[in-house]
């Protein structure tokens, strides 16, 4: 089967920062309102699709929807937006910049900054801040505030493009995952399954995996998967201890990360699936970011039997991540085979 890269892009270039992920969610309910009868969208914004299945116990499969992004805090008297993260950024990565100010209209902006030739040595040699960048819309004070409010969201620019047997596109994390998970819900809305399959496209992941715990706490499923991207830092210069994950080499399956130890039955479970089916794979231990894995293992009644998915991605919080296609298909593979076979679970 081939991937369906042109409904990738589309999803990648939906606009969705945290908080704010309403027009992601439109379009995933319009896509897979046709393949799904039991479609739920919580208070906190929340999307869960639900396939039921044969026995009590159900999983709960989570992507995040949210892309990092940023609010307006301030406008200058010259029309300058100031600016506060949504999600975690990496300043350097910001210059040169377009972005996208979500206001009465989106309008097209750019990140700027202090040119280099204004600065001394001390500024050309420290690393850049937040505070140290603004964002210009090419407009004067009085047309910016006939468009922009103090609280616009402000997301950023730039098209999924295919390089190689890659991708490449900006919120690549986590929509790559919604892409696996949404086609996984269609390759399984008339499977007879085992259990009950909750695919839920949570909110707010990128600043404290919020949406995931409401959803858990709603669900309190009995076995559950986060699907989530991973750092792929198989570059130049790297350490082989360092890379934690390599393009094509396959679907990671997640041991643990700073926030979640995933189940050992889990990862047995995971682990066994790919081999007995010839599905690309390699481990992923991460010890440093956390998932929507670690709110389904912790909030319900119990905890869950928790593991996880990960799409090694390099440039991973850039406008430039890249993921291999073999990795995606290979997740959208691993994920609808251990659904599908749930019931050999071993128990105990």
């Amino acid at each position: 089967m081939s991937l369906r890269i042109s409904e990738l892009a589309r999803i990648c270039e939906i606009p969705g920062a945290p908080g704010h992920e309403q027009a992601v969610t439109a379009f995933l309910k319009t896509q897979l309102s046709p393949y799904i009868s039991h479609i739920h969208i919580d208070g906190m914004g929340n999307l869960t699709c639900t396939i039921p299945g044969k026995s009590d116990q159900s999983i709960m499969v989570a992507a995040h929807m949210d892309e990092i992004g940023f609010m307006v805090t301030h406008i200058e008297p010259q029309g300058a937006l100031r600016i506060t993260p949504l999600g975690g950024f990496d300043p350097k990565t910001l210059t040169a910049q377009r972005v996208w100010v979500h206001g009465h209209q989106d309008v097209l902006g750019v990140m700027g900054s202090k040119p280099i030739h204004l600065m001394d040595t001390e500024d050309r040699n420290k690393a850049p801040k937040i505070s140290d960048f603004f964002i210009d819309l090419g407009l004067p004070y009085e047309e910016v505030i006939q468009i922009v409010s103090i609280g616009d969201v402000v997301t950023r620019e730039r098209s999924l493009v295919q390089m190689g047997q890659c991708v490449n596109a900006k919120s690549l994390d986590n929509r790559v995952s919604v892409f696996i998970l949404m086609e996984t819900l269609i390759a399984l809305s008339n499977e007879n399954l085992p259990v009950t399959f909750h695919g839920v496209f949570t909110v707010q992941e990128e600043v404290g995996i919020r949406g995931a715990q409401a959803a858990a706490l709603r669900l309190n499923p009995h076995f559950g998967l986060g699907l989530d991207t991973t750092i792929a830092y198989d570059v130049p210069g790297a350490a082989a201890y360092e890379q934690i994950t390599s393009l094509g080499k396959g679907v990671a399956i997640k041991w643990m990360d700073a926030s979640a130890i995933a189940h050992p039955s889990m990862v047995k479970f995971l682990k066994n699936r790919a081999i007995q089916n010839n599905i690309p794979w390699q481990p992923e231990i991460l010890t440093a970011g956390g998932t929507d894995t670690a709110a389904i293992q912790r909030f319900n009644s119990g905890g869950a039997i928790t593991g996880a998915l990960s799409i090694p991605t390099r440039h991973i919080h850039q406008v430039i991540e890249m993921c291999h296609v073999t990795d995606i298909q290979a997740a959208i593979d691993l994920l609808s085979d251990s659904i599908l076979h749930l019931d050999a679970f071993p128990q105990g």
